[in-house]
Order: C-alpha cells, then sequence, then structure tokens
C-alpha cells in the first residue's frame, strides 16, 4: 500500500513542478487568490532576515545582511584625504555596488551586470538625501586632513530585492564602522597609526585620541514590493520579479518619514491607495530591521 502512495506523491510533485516551469505567472496567481505566495508566506510579510557585523576583520567597518537566499556583504575602507576647498570641514563617502558572476546566473563573466550601477546611484542618493551620515564627522585638521570612507558591497546571492538588502549592509556596516587612530607625522602630515591597544607604540599625539564610532542618524531602510493586479507582494523572490514587473520601493527613516519612493516603470499604475498600502507595509518592516540592527549592535557590545 505504502508504494502506490509514495508514486502517486511523487507523480503529483513531477506535475506540479512541470505545471509551475511551463505556467510560472498562472501558478503564481493560483497562490495569490488565496493570499499566500508560492514560498508559503503572507502577501505581506518579508523574507526572514539577519545581520553579522564584523563580517571582515580587515576593514574599519563591515556586515553580511541576508534577506531570504539574497545575501550582501558590506566592507568599508577609511583613508585619509585633502578635503576640498568649497568643503574643508568635510570628508567624503564613496559606495560602490559589485555584482560578480557567483551571485547569479544571469550574470556573465567580464561583463558588468546592468543592476550594478543602478543600485549604486539609489544607494548614493538615498544615504545622501537621508542625512544619516553628517560629512563634518570626517574631518581631521580643517582644510587639511579628513576620512575618505569606501563603502564596498557585494552581492554574493541576488534572489532579489536587491537595494533592500544593499542598502540593510551599507547602513549595519556604517553602525559597525571604527575611526582608525590618526596622527601628525614629522612633516605635519595625518597618517594612520598602529595603536597601543593593537600592540603598538604612538610617537607622536594623536589627532583623534580613541578609535570612536560613527553617528548615525536618520537611519534609512527600505521596503520593495510587486504590484500585480489588486495584489502588493512585499519583498519578491527572484522568480516573482521575473514574472510579475511592476516594482516600487519605498524608503523611510527610522522615524518613519519617507525618504524617497521609486517606481522603475510597469505596467501597473500606482494609485494613492496602493501608495499608501506600500508605506504601510514599510512602515511595519522599518521596525522589524531596526529591532534587528539593534541585536546585532547588543550582540557586538556585549562581546
Amino acid at each position: 500500500m505504502g508504494l502506490p502512495d509514495a508514486s502517486g506523491d511523487l507523480s503529483s510533485e513531477v506535475e506540479v513542478d512541470a505545471f509551475r516551469r511551463l505556467f510560472p505567472l498562472r501558478f503564481c496567481e493560483r497562490h495569490l487568490s488565496e493570499s499566500i505566495r508560492p514560498d508559503g508566506r503572507p502577501l505581506g510579510r518579508a523574507r526572514d532576515t539577519t545581520i553579522a557585523l564584523g563580517a571582515v576583520a580587515s576593514a574599519d567597518g563591515s556586515a553580511l545582511a541576508k534577506i531570504g537566499s539574497t545575501t550582501m556583504l558590506a566592507a568599508i575602507k577609511m583613508e585619509v584625504m585633502t578635503p576640498s576647498m568649497e568643503s574643508p570641514d568635510e570628508g567624503c563617502l564613496a559606495i560602490d555596488f559589485h555584482m560578480p558572476p557567483i551571485c547569479s546566473p544571469i550574470v556573465r563573466p567580464g561583463r558588468p551586470a546592468e543592476a550594478s550601477p543602478v543600485v549604486s546611484k539609489q544607494l548614493s542618493d538615498t544615504i545622501s538625501s537621508s542625512g544619516m551620515v553628517d560629512l563634518k564627522e570626517l574631518s581631521l585638521v580643517s582644510g587639511k586632513a579628513a576620512w575618505m570612507a569606501y563603502l564596498d558591497i557585494y552581492c554574493l546571492d541576488a534572489d532579489r530585492a536587491l537595494f533592500d538588502a544593499a542598502l540593510l549592509s551599507a547602513v549595519a556596516a556604517l553602525s559597525h564602522l571604527q575611526f582608525p587612530t590618526v596622527s601628525l607625522n614629522e612633516d605635519g602630515r595625518v597618517v594612520v597609526v598602529v595603536s597601543e591597544e593593537d600592540g603598538g607604540k604612538l610617537e607622536k599625539e594623536p589627532v583623534n585620541r580613541e578609535k570612536r564610532k560613527l553617528t548615525l542618524k536618520s537611519i534609512p531602510f527600505s521596503l520593495t514590493c510587486i504590484l500585480h493586479k489588486n495584489y502588493i507582494l512585499a519583498d519578491p523572490t527572484a522568480e516573482e520579479e521575473s514574472i510579475m514587473e511592476t516594482l516600487v520601493t519605498v524608503v523611510l527613516d527610522s522615524s518613519s518619514q519617507l525618504i524617497s519612493l521609486y517606481k522603475p516603470g510597469g505596467p501597473v499604475l500606482a494609485n494613492t491607495s496602493v501608495i499608501q498600502d506600500s508605506i504601510a507595509l514599510t512602515r511595519q518592516r522599518v521596525r522589524e530591521l531596526q529591532k534587528i540592527l539593534d541585536e546585532a549592535n547588543s550582540g557586538m557590545e556585549v562581546d
């Protein structure tokens, strides 16, 4: 009796898988009609999310962020630079997003992914407009020396919602960042030095006496949703994005203030009701992400 049942189950699984491959949109819509996703999530629920701080030991700040299978590694490297004459009391933050071939079958070796420059610009615009980083905090000696922070984000698995995961990893890495200790050398130039606690010895009085963290203001978080007919799907997977084209990304800060709303196109119109519902989902998501980030930072303090 057991064998026929097992064979029947196997046959049913094969038929379902074949239907999913041949008619992916119909397969998805059958689930949506019952207010559930193919992966078992309710329509408005994001995938499980984790943050691991300090993922790159050689970086001044780093974080590994995962939203479902989508995985981002963010690392920050600090260098001393001469500030511009227009902004003598400010440093700089440069952001770059990378999609190596290992992250997705659609990314070919030797060819930059089309999404890379788009996500890079979105990240730069979002972090700049949010006011999260005060560039004056990156100043060392007015008009002479300031920090240049290079923030590089590497996509290790591109199961979509790329911007959401990239922004989360960037925010987490910035929250983990510690400024290196620097000193003035005999030529009057600012140089990075090894502190006594790291096994070195300071020959000159340090400009910044101890490693300190960056003060983050108005931290931005985002949620990407798919708009399909009268449905709103939060945090889409690669499969969902491939068959339903209309996306909208809402960015709110930690106090639920709207920073940006991005809709790159698609056949579904985003009316007032849809936008309000998307913002409501994002507001709930912001609370979740803030809690996850706070727990990650608390864990680092305990360590």
